[in-house]
């Protein structure tokens, strides 16, 4: 048997609005947060710097919209509500994995060589140098929206 409060009706109203009420809200903060993201892994990428092509495949892509082709898993994917996405790649620079992580040298069966490339990370310091920052702005929207919602 379930029990009733008064006023509970607008309670669970204003509770089950509030989800898409927090990622509606959340949707500027996640837009700039990617953004600030991409301008330091730019920054970062510097270093690697031959043709420009990588810096200029970093990309930030807010909720619902959709990365660049070939910047993730070699296609296009869509944020969904809550998520921002980062990526590094394009049509004219496929080799963003390569500089981030590096690579080993490997040996042609006619006997030359690939060389190494020692890695020189741009993304994942990017979103370190960020991560406190950006769950801080998140954190004060959901902490806006929840008190909104709870008045």
């Amino acid at each position: 048997m379930a029990r009733y409060v008064e006023g509970s009706e607008a309670l669970s109203r204003a509770l089950l609005g509030m989800p898409q009420a927090i990622l509606l809200a959340l949707r500027p903060a996640l837009a700039r947060s990617a953004a600030e993201i991409a301008g330091d892994a730019r920054a970062l990428a510097e270093t690697s710097r031959r043709s420009g092509s990588l810096l200029e495949s970093i990309d930030a892509t807010g909720p619902g919209e959709t990365t660049p082709p070939y910047a993730a898993n070699g296609g296009r994917r869509t944020a969904e509500e809550g998520q921002a996405f980062v990526t590094a790649g394009d049509g004219n620079a496929r080799h963003g994995h390569l500089v981030e992580f590096g690579t080993k040298e490997r040996h042609h069966k006619d006997g030359t060589s690939t060389g190494a490339m020692p890695a020189k990370p741009f993304l994942l310091p990017a979103w370190r140098l960020n991560k406190k920052r950006v769950l801080n702005r998140l954190r004060r929207v959901i902490r806006a929206e929840i008190k909104k919602g709870a008045e």
